[in-house]
């Protein structure tokens, strides 16, 4: 039996929503500047193809916008690693077909044939010798971090590592108790800065020498969990709280896909926003060295009052 391939593109598409990555809305760049494009004709891909390797590099942290077939990988001297995968590419081919009409009369037409093939990033390839000129094009102006976003990293006592390296991936690691973000060159605006090193600085708060959130809640290891529902909703209003203290007005492109999620597959967890509401509080007080007494319950109630 044949693949349904536009069951399987609309598959890839929808499992990216689904776990939270809205695939045409990116802060940043991609390490060299340019589109998904092929690696011998130098043309970028079009259409559905642009978001379906956008996905694999954003998900792989690929930083070079190149892809090839295995065929043209050995072509340019090169060889595919052993293990890796290919991303499926579709394309439309016109087939000549005639008909009868029902005066009996025969007329041409075209009917459009969905093809596909899988290519690799080069990044994925040993030995792979680009054309001459495929040179990387100038590098983009490093992004002037602001005052306030830098008095928040400065802030945060025995904060983890920042690293910033050209890739494609933004994320918290436990294990190294470091953030790695794009390169500097890569992002286009601060507010898609900030916004990502703030979720990621919320996250970093739950390591055992901080926090210890991550032992409560559980590893978010998989989308779908509660475990992990609640730490990405942890970081997205920890984020939020952030951006308000420093007075920028952050673009969180990201949230509706995510709260969506969530919300679907917690919706008999009725605590869970107030849960993470409260964790994120925790999360940013710790970041920005906010001490305060709690109120006895007497003191409540006279507030309340």
């Amino acid at each position: 039996m044949g693949r349904d391939i536009e069951a399987e593109v609309t598959a890839r598409m929808v499992d990216a929503l689904e776990r939270g990555t809205v695939p045409w809305q990116r802060p940043w760049t991609s390490a060299a500047g340019l589109m998904p494009t092929s690696a011998t004709t130098g043309k970028p891909y079009r259409g559905v193809n642009v978001w379906l390797l956008s996905l694999t590099a954003m998900e792989h942290g690929y930083a070079s916008p190149y892809w090839l077939t295995f065929n043209q990988c050995k072509t340019l001297g090169g060889t595919v690693r052993k293990g890796q995968k290919g991303t499926v590419v579709v394309f439309w081919k016109m087939l000549d077909r005639t008909e009868q009409a029902a005066d009996g009369t025969e007329r041409a037409r075209k009917v459009p044939l969905l093809r596909y093939y899988h290519v690799f990033n080069v990044e994925q390839c040993d030995d792979v010798k680009l054309p001459p000129r495929f040179t990387m094009p100038e590098e983009r102006e490093p992004l002037t971090v602001s005052d306030a976003v830098r008095a928040v990293i400065d802030g945060y006592a025995n904060g983890p590592a920042i690293r910033h390296a050209p890739s494609d991936r933004a994320y918290y690691s436990p294990m190294d108790d470091a953030i790695t973000l794009p390169a500097l060159e890569q992002w286009t605006t601060e507010t898609g800065y900030a916004g990502t090193l703030f979720h990621e600085l919320t996250h970093s708060t739950g390591h055992p020498s901080r926090l210890d959130r991550f032992a409560r809640n559980g590893e978010p290891q998989h989308f779908g969990s509660q475990q992990y529902a609640r730490e990405e909703l942890v970081a997205e209003m920890g984020a939020a709280i952030l951006a308000a203290s420093t007075g920028i007005d952050c673009d969180f492109p990201q949230s509706a896909a995510y709260v969506a999620s969530w919300l679907r597959a917690l919706s008999d967890d009725r605590s869970l926003v107030l849960k993470a509401a409260q964790q994120a509080q925790r999360a940013t007080d710790r970041i920005l060295g906010t001490t305060f007494e709690e109120r006895t319950e007497s003191e409540t109630e006279t507030v309340a009052a």
